[in-house]
């Protein structure tokens, strides 16, 4: 498998995982009747629950970015090792994003995300 695909199938897992804490971070604060409801009235979700969903929504979000080139690299042969440089520096600035959020730092959290868009571009950058 091209390492670029690995990152992918890595970032996918990191994706779930970010759910999952999403998911019990909720429950903690507002009870499982109330999230397995239909949503209506539902209160907002604070602290480093609130955090960890954020975080997962904006992880879904580049995830989508990240797997279009991922795939467009690998389907058109483009890869190499700047692409495989850009997978890398996405996946584990993902990592340290998803800590760095829930840990409720914003200035580092914005910095470790920049590093993931370099990746992203580095990335694309191979293919045009």
């Amino acid at each position: 498998m091209k390492p670029e695909l690995m990152f992918l199938l890595w970032s996918v897992a990191l994706t779930f995982a970010q759910m999952l804490v999403s998911t019990i971070g909720a429950q903690l604060q507002v009870g499982l009747p109330m999230l397995t409801g239909n949503h209506e009235k539902f209160p907002e979700i604070t602290g480093w629950a609130g955090r960890a969903r954020r975080a997962h929504l904006n992880m879904l979000e580049n995830l989508v970015l990240f797997a279009a080139l991922a795939l467009i690299a690998v389907v058109t042969g483009k890869t190499n090792e700047m692409t495989m440089l850009g997978a890398q520096l996405f996946f584990w600035a993902r990592v340290a994003y998803a800590l760095v959020y829930w840990a409720g730092i914003p200035w580092l959290r914005t910095g470790v995300w920049a590093i993931s868009v370099v990746g992203l571009i580095m990335m694309f950058v191979q293919l045009v």
